[in-house]
């Protein structure tokens, strides 16, 4: 071998081992790039987020509306009056009446008065004695106490007025609304007046004059009365008046 190949091969030689020692040898893989703190931090837009920490506070709940229902209507007080003359009859089977109140579906809310002799058994020997109210106030069925609380013995003639506190039968108040009044009086026998009226029970002052339905009817003992007899003056025209309370 020539001393020029021996030359060029040590230089080749040499030239390779200081590539190796620097790190930028042909062909040798080129190191990926660091990656920064803010790169590895960031997740990838099609990573889940974590689970949350099972001491982390929820998200509060929208609240649900409000669906109770509405108060019940606001309790009026007041009194209602009925007011009427009366003229005291002689002779028998005469002179019974009796002033109640009902709901607008026929239910009776309440007896202000009866008269003594019917409320107190009267009505089965004489059963066309007041009989409306005999029937709508269930008396047969009613206690002893019950009777006396609401009867009172036959007035004497003159002006009468009855009160009405705004309370059923137990004592409760009853809501506003309208309600019926009847005033019903036995003339004579099986002949009778009932008069009737409608007041509104409200924030309002009120005033009604009640219709009167006479009926006549004879038996074989007593001819039916007329327009004209003077039983008819037993009760007077009723009128009913609502105050509510200031």
């Amino acid at each position: 071998m020539t001393a020029k190949v021996t030359a060029a091969i040590l230089a080749f030689l040499l030239l390779a081992a200081l590539c190796a020692c620097s790190g930028g040898g042909v062909g040798e893989p080129t190191a990926a790039p660091p990656i920064s703190s803010s790169q590895a931090e960031t997740p990838d837009a099609t990573t889940s987020p974590p689970p949350a920490s099972p001491d982390a506070p929820s998200a509060p709940s929208q609240k649900p509306d409000d669906t109770t229902d509405p108060a019940d209507p606001a309790i009026i007080t007041g009194k209602v009056e009925i007011m009427f003359d009366y003229e005291k009859q002689s002779g028998a089977a005469s002179n019974q009446f009796a002033v109640w109140i009902e709901d607008m579906n026929g239910v009776l809310v309440k007896t202000l008065f009866a008269t003594q002799w019917t409320a107190n058994g009267g009505y089965k020997t004489r059963p066309d004695s007041i009989a409306l109210w005999v029937e709508k106030s269930g008396l047969a069925s009613m206690q002893k106490s019950e009777v006396d609380a609401i009867s009172g013995a036959t007035p004497q003639s003159g002006s009468l007025t009855y009160s009405w506190d705004l309370t059923d039968a137990n004592g409760d108040n009853v809501p506003p609304g309208a309600y019926q009044f009847f005033v019903e009086g036995t003339l004579r026998w099986k002949n009778y007046v009932l008069y009737s009226a409608v007041i509104m029970i409200s924030g309002q002052s009120a005033v009604v004059h009640a219709d009167a339905r006479h009926t006549y009817e004879g038996s074989d003992r007593y001819a039916a009365l007329t327009e004209d007899s003077p039983e008819n003056n037993m009760l007077s025209p009723v009128t009913v008046v609502f105050t509510p309370a200031d």
